[in-house]
């Protein structure tokens, strides 16, 4: 009897350590704080993963920049030192250039719009090119319409943003745009944004709400002006080789998994934008909600022409009159 005993607690025994041995631990990091919309994505990404998966793989998630900015991270991933990444589109076009389409200002009419043409054939093709830079784009999430702030003065149409200077994302079309603003535009890795607002080393910055909200920039920032005029794409990213090596299950889990990290994360930036300008009104800063967005339209003709040439005008209709 006390040998059986003894048996049956050995093969649990070893059964618990061969299950504990076949845990796969991976990395996701996003480069703002966890109470964030790209928080609750990859923290619910990783939940998703362990339960449809039997808890043989674990996603360990990482905030706030603490495994480099997104740039770093992406390259990360790119390079199977970590296994993914969920990000904004800022850097993407420095891996897949193809993507630099979708950062045109003003390119989509709003949220319900970009969602789709991002869940529809448009950007279903536009993942399948990041197969051959080594990546495996699991799916499309998002950061939210962008909109500035800065600290000198209210923005009430372009002209008054002529000499700010400006963070812009490491983005050349975002570049390009703001540019044509009469932005001095200063790129630079999100980690660093906080503190060269602080120092005065730039004047604004710009981002969705849920993005201003989650960095605190309202101690930094007086004044947001609601130009909604860059909607910014998120997106899952996972190291190609190590999406191979799972079983045809397990990339379905993950694929599966990712899909429901997008539902939380779009319901979030939902709610961010409904509460946000209340929000950010009661912590002191000054808003200019009614933008005439055609007179900054006007202002980036030159450049919008730039934008043709590049990427042709076909391709930036079929995307602008999508339905």
């Amino acid at each position: 009897m006390k040998l059986s005993k003894l048996v049956i607690g050995l093969s649990l025994a070893v059964g618990f350590m061969a299950s504990a041995a076949a845990q796969t631990t991976m990395r996701i990091s996003i480069s703002i704080a966890q109470n964030s919309h790209q928080g609750i994505a990859i923290d619910t990404f990783a939940k998703e993963v362990e339960k449809r998966t039997a808890g043989r793989y674990k996603v360990q998630p990482f905030y706030s920049g603490s495994l480099g900015g997104e740039r770093e991270s992406i390259e990360a991933v790119q390079l199977g030192t970590q296994a993914l990444t969920f990000s904004s589109s800022g850097p993407i076009p420095n891996f897949v250039p193809e993507t630099k389409i979708l950062d045109i200002p003003f390119l989509f009419r709003d949220k319900a719009h970009a969602r789709a043409v991002l869940d529809g054939p448009i950007g279903q093709e536009m993942l399948a090119k990041f197969d051959s830079k080594g990546f495996k784009a699991l799916a499309w999430g998002e950061n939210g319409m962008r909109h500035m702030t800065n600290s000198k003065r209210s923005v009430n149409g372009p002209e008054d943003l002529k000499g700010l200077k400006m963070r812009t994302m490491e983005n050349p079309v975002h570049v390009a745009a703001y540019k044509g603003l009469g932005i001095v535009t200063t790129p630079m890795a999100f980690p660093e944004v906080f503190t060269a607002l602080q120092q005065g080393t730039v004047d604004g910055q710009e981002n969705p709400l849920s993005v201003i909200m989650a960095s605190k920039f309202d101690q930094v920032q007086k004044y947001l002006t609601l130009t909604g005029h860059v909607y910014s794409p998120g997106i899952f990213l996972m190291n190609k080789e190590a999406f191979d090596k799972l079983s045809a299950a397990d990339k379905q889990a993950f694929l599966d998994a990712a899909k429901e990290g997008v539902k939380a994360n779009r319901a979030r930036v939902d709610e961010d934008d409904a509460k946000g300008v209340t929000e950010l009104r009661s912590k002191g800063m000054t808003v200019v909600e009614n933008v005439d967005k055609s007179k900054f339209v006007a202002m980036l003709a030159p450049v919008n022409a730039e934008f043709e040439k590049q990427f042709g005008k076909a391709n930036i209709e079929r995307i602008r009159n999508y339905k």
